[in-house]
């Protein structure tokens, strides 16, 4: 791997790649693939908006619900996303 790459973009990579060709990802798939402090709020936020615009469904892998964003709208801070 380029040093200067670091992990959180190949976890993002990678959470992409799955999650396309899979349809959907679970938040705990999500949070588990990223390094502790990879991101910030925004960045955070930033990446399940956008895994949503790729038409990736992210559900919560403990109560099977779908996490369509409500409430994340607002912005980063709206949820700690």
């Amino acid at each position: 791997m380029d040093p200067r790459i670091g992990s959180s973009y190949v976890a993002r990579k990678e959470l992409f790649h799955r999650g396309i060709k899979r349809g959907r990802l679970t938040i705990q798939e999500i949070e588990e693939a990223l390094p502790e402090g990879a991101l910030t709020a925004a960045e955070r936020w930033l990446l399940y908006y956008s895994l949503r615009a790729a038409r990736v469904e992210i559900v919560d892998e403990v109560t099977g619900e779908v996490d369509h964003g409500v409430g994340m709208g607002a912005g980063p801070d709206a949820r700690g996303h």
